[in-house]
């Protein structure tokens, strides 16, 4: 008999254990016993999003997209020196940052940079054999590379941010 005391006692010791430990989880926010229901899973976007015949078309379309905004921003850039190449950015920071948001993965952002990158390369080569160039020497085509490129990496930077949760703001806690 007095092993069924000290054997219930001994579980109720175990229990109250148990409990002053859910309680410090609870408090934390790790227990489930605050009646908080689980988050929904979130769709898959990044390194894990499935490959679909929609998003490899999107993907074309934007490696398309990023070769004529390239284009357009060689001439639009040169043409109209301040406006044009605020236009020009603009062209190529929308085109960057709606291919992020259109396909939520960071292949959003660097398939039409690599569109504007190798078509920026091939219009840098020379264009007829009497060696015209499509890019002058002045400050506009360097603002106009640079700037595309810091573009780039920032949609790239939002994307890779969207696609691990991290919260904007501050970093850190």
């Amino acid at each position: 008999m007095s092993t069924g005391k000290g054997g219930s006692a001994a579980g109720n010791g175990a229990n109250g254990a148990n409990r002053a430990r859910g309680a410090q989880r609870s408090r934390a926010g790790g227990g489930n016993g605050s009646g908080a229901r689980p988050s929904p899973p979130r769709p898959a976007n990044g390194m894990s999003a499935p490959v679909t015949p929609g998003r490899i078309g999107i993907y074309v379309l934007l490696l398309v997209a990023g070769v004529l905004v390239a284009l357009a921003g060689t001439l639009v850039q040169a043409a109209w020196f301040p406006g044009g190449l605020l236009l020009a950015l603009a062209g190529i920071g929308g085109l960057f940052y709606g291919g992020v948001t259109a396909t939520g993965t960071l292949a959003g952002a660097l398939i039409p940079g690599a569109g504007w990158l190798v078509a920026l390369v091939l219009l840098l080569g020379n264009v007829r054999p009497e060696g015209d160039f499509l890019f002058g020497a002045g400050i506009s085509s360097y603002l106009f590379l640079g700037g595309g490129s810091l573009l780039a990496v920032i949609c790239a930077t939002v994307a890779m941010r969207r696609a691990t949760g991290v919260p904007y703001g501050r970093v850190g806690g």
